[in-house]
């Protein structure tokens, strides 16, 4: 059998590889800390989960419509305009399964033999690999550790040219915790006026992990802009519910019947019980985020800290999701050399930079979603291997 050649094209995501050979580490009685996976450690907010336990006792096991129970979809855009009085419109909400559809999705529609996608580098894996089994060639902005590993409007707007479908972006951002700031994303709205072919996704998965008095910007503010832009978010990070597989996006008017063509296609629609649970997420107590944030915020202080502190590495301040995106160039080390080593010899799980893009190099990814006692246990281990190696 032979498959088709795009195939060859796909990549992976190798935060889930670093947690299979974790759990075959510990399989075999090594103690291994993991701060590689992008997962909250809380559990799902009690009252969430007792919406899908009633949801199957009341007999919603059944199938839903392709686009998602109405009233979730009502809550969402209740949700947004709450937060950022936005207009939007429960007629342009789907409901997915997890978020990665919802990228899946847009560069499957912008992506093919001829075209350009921006996306951000160092960037969520799955961006450059859908993008390159389109056939679509992916074209990276640069996300520096200069510029606080925000994206930049005047780095971004250069690389945009005719052939140019789609600009992917990410604040705040996965692996490197960078939260753009809203002059920068003013002057990129400003400068895409002069590209109206380009479609905008932007990935605001963890809008509200943003620390410091920082603000997020999100791209629902911008009118301008609302006829082409593709809003990619979800329950997984803010309500601790990454397994439960949902995740909601917004689309334009001139695209939604493709969305919801290929959504009867794809995955018919997204379970019942979980949209339940959903909709209790939204419209129920929001004290569990705001806990769950806090005590993000105050793990992120303590592994900056932490990170400060080891031999050869350095470390900007976070300021939004829960990733820190070290400097380990003065280790002697190549990054995804170290972040192999540190899960082999010192039983501590970290992501490689170059598993985010091709600026990822001389970086690793650390999750402070775990204990602060965990945490700073495994930075006693690197500490340790470091002054050995």
């Amino acid at each position: 059998m032979r498959v088709i050649d795009n195939f060859q094209h796909i990549g992976e995501e190798n935060a889930f590889a670093v947690l299979a050979r974790a759990a075959e580490l510990e399989a075999q009685g090594k103690s291994v800390i993991n701060l590689g996976i992008g997962q909250p450690d809380f559990p799902t907010p009690p009252h969430i989960a007792e919406a899908a336990i009633k949801a199957i006792r009341d007999g919603q096991h059944g199938y839903t419509p392709a686009l998602g129970i109405a009233p979730l979809r009502e809550a969402v855009a209740d949700h947004l305009n709450q937060r950022y009085r936005a207009g939007v419109k429960a007629d342009n909400i789907i409901v997915v399964p997890g978020g990665k559809v919802t990228m899946f999705a847009a560069i499957m529609m912008f992506g093919q033999p001829g075209k350009n996608i921006l996306y951000p580098d160092p960037g969520f894996p799955i961006y450059r690999s859908m993008i390159e089994f389109t056939g679509a060639t992916p074209v990276p902005i640069p996300i520096r550790e200069s510029n606080g590993f925000a994206f930049s409007a005047e780095e971004t707007l250069p690389l945009i040219n005719a052939d140019t479908s789609l600009v992917i972006l990410n604040s705040p951002a996965n692996p490197c915790g960078g939260v753009t700031p809203k002059a920068d994303v003013d002057a990129l709205v400003r400068g895409l006026e002069a590209h109206p072919q380009v479609a905008i996704m932007s990935d605001e998965i963890y809008d509200h992990m943003v620390y410091d008095g920082e603000e997020h910007v999100s791209l629902l503010n911008y009118p301008e802009i609302r006829d082409r832009l593709i809003l990619l978010n979800g329950w997984s990070k803010t309500y601790a519910m990454t397994g439960w597989r949902l995740g909601y996006s917004l689309w334009p008017d001139a695209i939604f019947e493709n969305v919801r063509k290929l959504a009867v296609n794809a995955w018919s629609c997204v379970n019942a019980p979980a949209q339940f649970a959903a909709l209790e997420a939204l419209t129920g107590p929001q004290d569990a985020v705001t806990d769950m944030v806090n005590q993000f915020d105050a793990r992120r202080l303590k592994v900056l800290d932490a990170l400060n502190e080891l031999p050869g590495v350095s470390c900007i301040r976070p300021k939004g999701a829960f990733y820190a995106f070290p400097n380990v160039k003065d280790t002697g080390w190549k990054a995804k050399e170290l972040a192999n080593a540190l899960l082999e010899d010192a039983g501590v799980a970290v992501i490689g930079g170059p598993d985010f893009g091709i600026t990822g190099e001389g970086y690793i990814r650390v999750s402070y979603a775990n204990s602060i006692d965990n945490i700073m246990e495994a930075m006693n281990r690197i500490d340790t291997f470091l002054k050995k190696s």
